[in-house]
């Protein structure tokens, strides 16, 4: 009886091999808070999603019939002898957001479902025109709209029977064959009900029956009025007329104003979906905006001159060339319009700048143009520089053109929706006197207020009570993990991380599930402090249901608020995949051998620098509007690490990625991007590049790896093309690729494996029978260097490379800044599609770290520490303050307290996240701010100076 109480308790892992997990046995307990921690690539993550997810995904997939399985595609069985006492998992990871453009917080957490509803059952349709209310027409009303039409009009009355439905619809056409109507109109094209009419059954058909056809003129009203009840009674009361050589009118029994005869549709769910054709706004198909091309992108620099190369669009680079067609054009308008190409852009009329972006107006202009087959007089009506590129991007075939065309586009929202996005019908819909897309555009704070003060009548209340009520547990949920700030109506693409698994997290905790084992990872990415506690609670309360949690986390509140702890290491990568310390945080604290228990207990600390450095100049921010910030002016100080910080929402990315980066990019770097709003920046004469390091993969192939990245690799080749073997059989350094031909082996193409595609199972990879997964043929590999061939080389660690390079200082000092920065354990040879964010980054800080500086450089990055462990944080914050030594600036968006506290300089927005965000707090250094008696970060801070 212990034995199986035991099993019921506990989920048992045994002999768990998957990727450097090196056969480990563990037993965590269950409807328990459990955090995995450990290095970055030490196995968590291994142990976490690769085991215990992915074993209890597969044994709930197995429970499913085969021909359900054979939509869902295989699980791969997870390298592990066994596991008991396993729940069906969730997991909440980050990657597994959408990044679709139609997907906003809304749909994700399903609140616009239930409001789509609301507004469905309960909301009061105004006129989109007028804007007064509308109520339902009677017959009555509609022959006397119908007798209103110009005498001798003719008319059809239309029964719409099917709208948008797929199916071949036979029966129905069958019957109203029976009934005695003789046409139909399908799809908008005509047919006699006696022909034989095949549909076809996966698309959506429109289908109305011509019930009567009528001219307008005295007598006909009784006729009339038969024929419009038999088509209500058809069309379950609607009925469209249609005029001959006009638009047809709709009416319904429903809504119509009797003012502008506007009749709307039948109000329903679907007419509030703006992924659906009949909500969705009909000029931008529901996504609220538009690509367009940005006069600011296609001429950046107005101060010059055209025939100084002011116009940079794609194919309009060409006329500064006196000999090209462009400049013929551009030639003759100005001499038609009487301006200079000389004069800067910027000093042109209104009527020229005009002329020259939006044409002639059709008016034609004599172009003189001598070509290679001789010379001529053109008659050209200038169409203007949008329209032209409009033109060629739109009927260009190549992807690669349009992407190219792509860069010169801006986002700009939607001119007849301005960007909300549905049918003026489905907007003129009123619930408490505001539309759908006015509630999705509050923050889901006021949301809550809105809904708190809502009054609805009494017939309203009963219809829409429990809507209501599925609305605000969903908000309330959502105020819980601390997603105050967002909107219903923001896009889910431009989520953090963090702020995607929260939502995620948000909806779980809604559906009230019981007995599941949820895995997380990493869930307080992107939080402050002071919202650590509102995601603890969310946790705990999971568990308190009766799940089992299991964390992987790095944060020091969330482990010692954690029921079990397993901390994973000594090292990372190969030096990883153990079990060293299990128990509660205490337990961990005295456990000698684990290093998170060295930094929970301060036996190791990061200690807080002795001086803080003196910036050698300042960046100034001025006006920044982006978003939520409020027309601030802010400082950045040079040649020192900056923090920005302030709780989530308050406005850092806007900042830092959206004005500042974009404008430095476009300026020192000469990127093609637009600058959130700003007025201006001062001080950019004192730097000379900006390089924005961020967690995105270095590769999204398998060949690419980091002796490619770090460029390490052409070093290598070099060597080996240098070799006495290499120079007696005649190969250069190309021989030494495995992406092109020559010294790879063919059989593979240089991958090293291949891929078996197996029909209904997952694609099998196996390692090549050439070359044994050498990705070399074998006269390639007979070439050594110190013993060693190529292959040997990539299949090195750093660490090992670092000892056996030590007689070649370029590459001995590419390997040592990737020591530095804690990637010791990674082969050269690995493909960066196996490599974690943390990991990637990294790499990108050892190969800036390794180029020579001219301490002109400003790094910005975000949130560095995501994935990093207490001990990777105090490498980082090293190797921070190095990149500051050559006088280089960093700028860093953050939360962790370690990495703030060893700044030199904090700026703290806030106070709040969203509309109550967007002003500077404080600013100065970490002493300074913790003084600050209405900084959140100067609260957290201060107790952290001191030790």
């Amino acid at each position: 009886m212990s034995q199986e109480k035991d099993s019921r308790q506990y989920i048992k892992i045994r002999g768990a091999n998957e990727h450097n997990l090196k056969n480990i046995d563990v037993d965590i307990p269950r409807d328990k808070l459990v955090v995995l921690t450990g290095l970055s690539g030490s196995g968590k993550s291994s142990l976490a999603f690769d085991t215990i997810y992915a074993e209890g995904q597969r044994r709930y997939m197995e429970s499913l019939s085969s021909y359900a399985r054979q939509f869902l595609g295989q699980m791969e069985k997870p390298d592990v002898e066994s596991i008991e006492g396993l729940s069906p998992a969730i997991s909440i990871d980050q990657k597994s957001t959408n990044r679709n453009p139609r997907s906003t917080v809304g749909t994700v957490t399903e609140i616009y479902d239930y409001f789509r509803l609301l507004y469905a059952r309960v909301g009061i349709p105004h006129c989109p025109k007028c804007g007064r209310e509308i109520k339902k027409q009677t017959v009555d009303q509609m022959v006397e709209q119908i007798m209103g039409m110009p005498e001798r009009t003719k008319i059809q009355l239309l029964a719409p029977v099917v709208r948008g439905r797929k199916g071949t619809h036979a029966k129905l056409l069958d019957r109203a064959k029976k009934s005695g109507y003789v046409r139909v109109k399908i799809d908008g094209n005509m047919y006699e009900l006696s022909e034989e009419i095949k549909l076809d059954k996966n698309i959506k058909h429109n289908i109305e029956i011509v019930v009567d056809r009528l001219v307008v003129k005295e007598g006909i009203e009784q006729r009339l009025t038969d024929s419009i009840e038999n088509v209500l009674n058809l069309a379950e009361g609607l009925m469209t007329v249609d005029v001959i050589g006009g638009e047809p009118v709709q009416f319904s029994e429903s809504f119509s104003c009797p003012d502008c005869g506007i009749s709307i549709e039948e109000i329903e769910p679907r007419s509030f979906s703006f992924n659906n054709p009949f909500g969705a706004c009909p000029e931008c198909f529901g996504l609220g905006y538009k690509m367009e091309f940005d006069e600011d992108l296609m001429i950046p620099d107005k101060r010059l001159s055209i025939s100084e190369g002011a116009i940079t669009v794609m194919g309009w680079q060409s006329c500064t060339d006196k000999k090209s067609f462009t400049y013929a054009i551009l030639d003759a308008l100005s001499k038609e319009y009487d301006f200079s190409l000389d004069t800067p852009f910027e000093d042109y009329p209104k009527e020229i700048h005009d002329v020259l972006l939006h044409g002639t107006n059709g008016k034609e202009v004599k172009v003189y143009y001598k070509g290679q087959r001789g010379e001529g007089v053109y008659d050209v009506a200038f169409e203007g520089l949008i329209k032209n590129v409009e033109r060629r991007y739109r009927e260009t075939g190549s992807e690669t053109m349009k992407a190219e065309y792509e860069e010169f586009m801006n986002i700009t929202p939607c001119h007849a929706c301005k960007g909300q996005r549905l049918k003026p019908g489905a907007l003129a819909v009123t619930v408490g006197d505001k539309n759908i897309a006015e509630l999705t555009g509050m923050s889901i704070e006021k949301l809550q207020a809105f809904l708190k003060e809502l009054k609805l009548t009494n017939h309203q209340m009963l219809i829409g009570g429990q809507i209501l009520k599925e609305i605000n547990s969903r908000i309330q949920f959502l105020m819980d993990v601390g997603l105050n700030y967002l909107t219903l109506g923001r896009a889910t693409g431009t989520l953090s991380g963090g702020e995607a698994q929260r939502i995620r997290l948000a909806t779980q905790i809604g559906s009230g599930l019981v007995g599941v084992a949820y895995i997380l990872d990493e869930p307080s990415i992107g939080l402050h402090q002071r919202d650590n506690d509102k995601l603890l609670g969310t946790l705990k309360h999971l568990r308190d249901l009766g799940n089992s949690v299991i964390v992987v986390e790095h944060d020091e509140d969330t482990m010692r608020e954690a029921d079990f702890i397993v901390d994973i290491g000594p090292g990372a990568g190969e030096h990883g995949g153990e079990v060293v310390a299990t128990g509660n945080a205490e337990e961990i604290m005295q456990n000698e051998k684990s290093v998170t228990g060295a930094y929970l207990s301060g036996r190791i600390k990061i200690s807080v620098p002795e001086t803080r450095r003196e910036p050698t100049g300042w960046l100034k921010v001025l006006g920044a509007q982006e978003n939520n910030l409020k027309n601030i002016d802010v400082s950045f100080p040079l040649g020192v690490m900056t923090c920005v910080t302030g709780v989530s929402g308050s406005g850092k990315s806007s900042l830092v990625n959206q004005i500042l980066y974009k404008r430095l990019a476009r300026d020192l770097n000469r990127a093609r991007t637009i600058p959130g709003k700003h007025k201006g920046i001062e001080g950019l004469d004192q730097l000379d590049k900006v390089i924005n390091i961020d967690q995105s993969p270095i590769g999204r192939t398998p060949r690419s790896n980091p002796a490619t990245y770090t460029g390490v690799f052409d070093l290598i080749r070099d060597l080996f093309a240098a070799t006495p073997d290499a120079k007696a059989r005649g190969y250069k350094k190309g021989r030494f690729s495995f992406n092109v031909k020559g010294g790879r082996c063919e059989a593979c193409s240089g991958d090293g494996i291949i891929k078996i595609e197996m029909h209904f199972l997952p694609d099998v990879y196996v390692p090549c029978e050439v070359c044994k997964g050498k990705r070399y043929n074998r006269e390639t590999l007979e070439v050594k260097y110190k013993g060693k061939s190529i292959y040997d080389v990539l299949d090195m660690t750093v660490e090992e490379a670092m000892h056996f390079f030590e007689n070649v200082p370029s590459i001995r000092r590419k390997m040592e800044t990737l020591y530095d920065v804690g990637l010791s354990y990674i082969r050269l040879g690995q493909p960066s599609t196996t490599l974690s964010g943390g990991e990637a980054q990294r790499i990108k800080l050892a190969t800036e770290l390794s180029k020579r500086s001219t301490g002109k450089t400003i790094y910005i990055l975000d949130e560095p520490t995501t994935g990093l462990h207490f001990a990777d944080v105090h490498k980082l914050t090293e190797i921070l303050h190095r990149l500051t030594a050559d006088g280089n600036t960093v700028i860093v968006i953050e939360h962790n307290l370690d990495v703030i506290k060893t700044a030199d300089y904090i700026i703290d927005i806030g106070p709040e996240g969203g509309d109550k965000g967007g002003t500077v707090i404080a600013s100065g250094t970490p002493e300074e701010v913790a003084e600050s008696p209405v900084s959140y970060t100067g609260k957290y801070i201060k107790p952290m100076l001191g030790r």
